[in-house]
């Protein structure tokens, strides 16, 4: 489980992020939704113990990052919005490198990059170098890394960024997955359609701070809304004003 309380990051007088609290439960897959620039990378980054807060905290699985941040970097994976990859090294290469760095054994790496082979549909592409691998490809490497050590807590900052339409769609059956093993999902988009796909739970963000939260069903309902679109510039716009 992940919570914020309260979380604010203010960078050389600009608050990015102001006062952002929010839930995401196990077994459940949790959106943060807003425009660009509305704080939702920060707001990951802060969670993953990549940047300290001005203000606040975030807790994994209870555990105050501020406090014992390399046991919440143990218990987490996060895909940010950087999938670089070293084109030097195979994706078989790239992925048992992260194991090592997460203190994985050899055969322990094996192991989870067979599994995430399978999980992802990627034999094909395991022991190819990673340089010229396309977009989707690439997403697919990334997404491997960040699983390798099977965290019980997934992030992803706007995984669908840049890929085509079935990439997207398997995509999303792999973060159904994750579901489905009771993980804690928490990702950032700024695609309605993927918000509404795939969300049990919606924060909606906005100028640097949550202005509703809730499901689809209770979004639309607290906004009077027919679709969540409509639902999204209605809340955002109307609470997230100056």
């Amino acid at each position: 489980m992940i919570e914020a309380r309260s979380l604010a990051k203010r960078f050389e007088g600009v608050d990015a992020v102001r006062q952002v609290s929010f839930v995401a439960p196990d077994g459940a897959i949790t959106g943060l939704l807003g425009p660009n620039g509305a704080g939702k990378t920060t707001t990951l980054r802060m969670i993953s113990t990549l940047v300290a807060p001005t203000q606040g905290s975030a807790l994994v699985d209870g555990v105050d990052g501020a406090a014992d941040p390399l046991a919440v970097r143990a218990g987490i994976g996060m895909l940010s919005d950087a999938r670089g990859l070293y084109g030097r090294l195979t994706a078989r290469e790239n992925i048992a490198y992260y194991g090592a760095l997460r203190g994985m054994a050899p055969a322990q790496v094996q192991s989870a990059v067979t599994r995430l082979g399978e999980m992802l549909d990627m034999g094909a592409l395991l022991d190819r170098r990673t340089d010229g691998f396309s977009q989707g490809e690439r997403m697919k490497v990334a997404i491997a890394r960040t699983l390798v050590h099977d965290p019980p807590n997934v992030m992803l900052d706007e995984p669908s960024n840049g890929l085509d339409v079935m990439t997207t769609r398997n995509l999303r059956e792999v973060i159904k997955r994750l579901r489905e093993a009771g993980k804690c999902v928490l990702f950032s988009s700024h695609v309605m359609q993927e918000v509404s796909a795939l969300c049990d739970n919606i924060v909606i963000v906005a100028r640097g701070t949550v202005v509703a939260s809730g499901s689809a069903p209770e979004l639309l309902a607290a906004s009077g809304c027919s679709n969540l679109e409509d639902a999204f510039v209605r809340l955002a716009g109307e609470q997230g004003a100056p």
